[in-house]
């Protein structure tokens, strides 16, 4: 019975006595290079993750300003030709290059003139709404540029710092073997730069979870609105088909 309090005493003594710097700083570098290699992953991906944030806050935002400056003059009565030629000479963005393609194709189209039969003028249509499509396909591809990332991490994070954890624990267990002391001096090094590990995970996992969830709504958002703008363009051009139909007509009546 008289080993326990000196063992106690013991412990408590190197307790005392441990001079270790158990901030962040240090308990990356007291870490194993395994866990270090860690925590250094983590870190990388949470640089790389709100870099992402960032340009994504800031294209999206740009995106939406200028797709609602767009529809105002889309609907203010301009000539479609006249708008198509005015913006073609500035900056371009989803929707301005979704409205250039659908221009381009119906140009192409009717540059010998509209055809005045009906299955003509529906294929007319789909090659204009195709190219249409196409374009948004190609513009969300770029828009989503870095989402697999953010994705990626907030799904890996938390077992890549788990895996320092426990890594960290079991050099903690050996250490504990090695000295055969169970003091807090011995164990606590080893356990809480093996918590650090998992502290990084989450600070890695948890900002990346929110902004896809987020940005992959606002996305979704804006790919239903170029979605609407084609179905809107392409309705306007049916509207103008079926006015050179009802002229057609009335010329022969005429005649």
């Amino acid at each position: 019975m008289q080993d326990i309090p000196d063992r106690a005493v013991e412990a408590a003594a190197v307790g005392a006595s441990y001079t270790g710097d158990l901030s962040m700083w240090g308990l990356f570098m007291m870490a194993d290079p395994v866990v270090k290699t860690v925590m250094i992953m983590l870190v990388l991906a949470s640089v790389w993750c709100w870099a992402i944030i960032f340009e994504k806050r800031a294209t999206l935002g740009k995106v939406n300003r200028r797709a609602n400056k767009f529809e105002d003059a889309f609907w203010s009565g301009e000539p479609l030709d006249k708008l198509y030629h005015r913006i073609k000479k500035g900056p371009q963005d989803p929707m301005l290059k979704t409205f250039s393609a659908g221009m381009e194709e119906w140009q192409n189209n009717t540059a010998e003139g509209i055809p005045d039969k009906e299955n003509l003028q529906a294929s007319l249509r789909q090659r204009v709404e195709r190219a249409m499509t196409n374009m948004i396909n190609t513009e969300m591809n770029k828009l989503e540029k870095g989402m697999t990332f953010l994705a990626t991490v907030g799904s890996t994070a938390p077992f890549i710092g788990l895996f320092g954890t426990v890594w960290g624990i079991m050099n903690s267990f050996t250490a504990i073997a090695k000295t055969q002391n169970t003091s807090l001096a011995v164990v606590a090094p080893g356990m809480a730069e093996a918590l650090f590990a998992t502290a990084l995970g989450l600070v890695a996992a948890i900002p990346a979870v929110v902004a896809y969830n987020g940005y992959n709504s606002k996305l979704s958002r804006y790919a239903g609105r170029l979605d609407i703008f084609v179905a809107d363009f392409s309705a306007i051009l049916s509207r103008h088909l079926e006015s050179q139909d009802r002229r057609g007509s009335n010329k022969k009546k005429v005649a």
